[in-house]
């Protein structure tokens, strides 16, 4: 017999064995079918110009690692290039690039707020948020789902306990599981009110919303109190994050992050492909119209077959509420053609499991068409 707690993995098989009855064990599988899961919105994961550049590069001798921090010898050309392209596409006072959407979050939220701060989080955030500011230095609260009357009340409520630090507001532009838009006009509006920062992730909304697909937060990156990540591995088809910010910012997070100084650079090559990217967007304004256009055309075929939908993006959750019949449905859907993932809690709220169709332009009207159908007769007899 092992001594107590070496080599004894019934604790994990226990867990995993409670996951699976509630219908929430999770597994990999690789891609097939037809896209209607991934956040590759432009279809430029596989664009020949992005490759085309990557080639380039490579030949030209561009390494593939960066071999250390930016702190140390990872600093490399490409970044800086790509950092300060960011920050004019942007316009923005400065960039910083950071090897993905997850690790800035948690990186600006576990830096930049300050013992005696407040973090107010938007009920549904993504995970990196919510750990970010677990990890962090700020006492934090949660505010209702795009509600800035909750906002004000909850910034309210603090200054009457004695908060005296300055408050940090917390939203996405375009919420990644339901596929709505935060309301940023207001939220910007209270910030200014009370002297409180603004971070914004606008993971789904760089590359398909704002002119040229520069994201919602556009008309106030210049803002001295704005802090924004735009997201490089979904529209954009590359991999990393870029948080714009102002240079005094940038600088802290550069002296204080932890996440920054004592990670391995971003690959050289990742800062080539995403200047790519943002040249595409510039020189290819008609993939962010197809796809507007597709996201209307869905919207208007769901509306005709009378299937319910809760959001007006390119991002379609159609709720089923029970984790298992929400897995079935996604599964059949898969045996059907259709590469379409059932979402479950805790990335969801409880009993709002779901199917979350992702529109890009690696599908085409027709092949909406068919989806829809597929999930009509799927669910018939559902209430609609």
């Amino acid at each position: 017999m092992n001594p107590a707690g070496i080599g004894n993995v019934d604790t994990y098989v226990r867990a995993l064995r409670a996951l699976k009855d509630d219908n929430r064990l999770r597994t990999l599988k690789r891609r097939a079918g037809v896209d209607f899961t991934s956040n590759d919105y432009l279809a430029l994961a596989s664009a020949p110009r992005m490759k085309n550049a990557l080639l380039a590069a490579l030949e030209a001798g561009i390494p593939i690692g960066a071999g250390g921090s930016r702190l140390l010898r990872g600093n490399c050309e490409e970044h800086e290039n790509l950092e300060a392209e960011a920050a004019r596409f942007f316009g923005a006072e400065t960039a910083l690039f950071f090897g993905g959407g997850y690790v800035a979050n948690f990186a600006i939220l576990t830096t930049l707020p300050q013992r005696g701060d407040l973090l107010i989080l938007d009920s549904l955030v993504h995970a990196s948020i919510h750990e970010g500011a677990r990890a962090g230095r700020a006492e934090f609260r949660i505010s209702g789902h795009n509600d800035p009357q909750s906002v004000e009340d909850t910034i309210r409520a603090w200054r009457s306990e004695g908060g005296m630090g300055r408050v940090w507001i917390v939203v996405e532009s375009v919420y990644s599981m339901d596929g709505d838009f935060a309301p940023l006009k207001d939220l910007v509006a209270i910030a200014s009110r009370h002297e409180a920062f603004l971070m914004v992730d606008e993971a789904h909304a760089t590359g398909v919303y704002g002119d040229q697909g520069r994201g919602l937060t556009a008309p106030y990156e210049k803002s001295e109190n704005l802090v924004v990540i735009h997201t490089c591995g979904k529209a954009l088809g590359a991999a990393g994050a870029l948080v714009t910010a102002s240079k005094a910012m940038r600088d802290f997070m550069i002296n204080r992050s932890r996440p920054f100084i004592f990670a391995t650079a971003p690959s050289p090559l990742m800062a080539v492909g995403i200047r790519e990217a943002l040249l595409i967007l510039q020189q290819e304004p008609e993939r962010q119209q197809r796809l507007a256009d597709l996201v209307a055309f869905t919207h208007r075929e769901m509306k005709a077959r009378g299937l319910r939908c809760p959001s007006d993006s390119h991002i379609v959750p159609y709720i089923v509420g029970d984790n298992a019949q929400a897995m079935q449905l996604a599964s059949a859907m898969q045996e059907r053609g259709f590469d379409i993932r059932g979402i479950r809690p805790p990335t969801v709220p409880a009993g709002t499991a779901r199917l979350r169709i992702s529109l890009t332009l690696n599908v085409g009207e027709q092949d909406v068409r068919t989806m829809l159908d597929a999930l009509m007769e799927q669910t018939m007899g559902w209430p609609r």
